[in-house]
């Protein structure tokens, strides 16, 4: 059986200074009822230490929902992007993975399917695991916009046909983890003039 949650004085802090005001009204005329004659200085030098400790209160109030706040952003974040490092140390092996289907030729594709097959495996395996943890690729296709952005430009060339910032080559796959650039797309981009 689960034990009541102990409520916090810093889970309400509306009541908290609800609760304040109260008891200050209720000092306040019990002082103006109990007041002795030349006693004006004396309550006033309480009156005012008390407004500033009810001020202080309220300041360290407002201070610790910032902190909860923070700490609650803090903890999504770790949670969203804290396998980046290591995100970012895998995407040589995607690459390595994607190079090693790209050189095979058609005569050593049908010698060795077997190889060619768990290759193809494992670099969806292992795209279904950036998927799960939030990344995403970035692939252009020739023709996209350059994006500086999600892209990186490796080289300019002029190409007839394309338009001056059009992508004309992919050179390697970008990823976004979640809503960051983890590593942008390479991309040829094209230095056609405009006519």
């Amino acid at each position: 059986m689960a034990e009541p949650k102990e409520e916090s004085f810093l889970d309400d802090p509306d009541s908290i200074e609800a609760e304040i005001e109260a008891a200050l009204e209720a000092e306040d005329e019990y002082l103006e009822e109990e007041e002795a004659p030349g006693a004006g200085a004396v309550l006033d030098a309480i009156r005012a230490e008390r407004d500033e400790l009810k001020d202080r209160l309220l300041r360290t109030l407002a201070e610790s929902e910032n902190v909860r706040k923070r700490a609650e952003r803090d903890r999504r974040d770790s949670e969203a992007y804290g396998g980046t490092r290591l995100a970012r140390d895998l995407l040589p092996v995607y690459d390595n993975l994607q190079r090693a289907l790209e050189a095979v030729n058609k005569e050593e594709n049908d010698s060795a399917t077997a190889v060619i097959e768990g290759v193809e495996l494992t670099l969806r395996e292992l795209l279904n695991v950036f998927s799960k943890h939030g990344m995403t690729p970035i692939a252009p296709e020739n023709g996209d916009v350059f994006n500086p952005n999600e892209h990186e430009a490796m080289f300019e060339a002029p190409v007839p046909g394309t338009k001056a910032g059009e992508i004309i080559q992919l050179m390697t796959v970008g990823f976004m983890i979640h809503d960051r650039l983890l590593r942008p797309a390479q991309v040829g981009v094209s230095s056609t003039p405009a006519s």
